[in-house]
């Protein structure tokens, strides 16, 4: 999923250097929403693996 936030963040920055900036903003927004759902996911995945008592590798 990380790898979809940075490939939205590329495109945003080539839009906004080619001066569309409809796709620039749309690709930032995306990539921002994205980058947040992994943040949710990261902490729910530590937090489900330390009440399991696995630790993290």
């Amino acid at each position: 999923m990380l790898r979809w936030t940075i490939t939205f963040l590329v495109i945003a920055l080539i839009a906004a250097v080619l001066g569309f900036g409809g796709i620039a903003g749309a690709a930032t927004g995306i990539a921002k929403i994205i980058f947040f759902i992994f943040l949710v996911l990261l902490v729910i995945s530590l937090v489900s693996s330390a009440l399991r008592g696995k630790s993290p590798r």
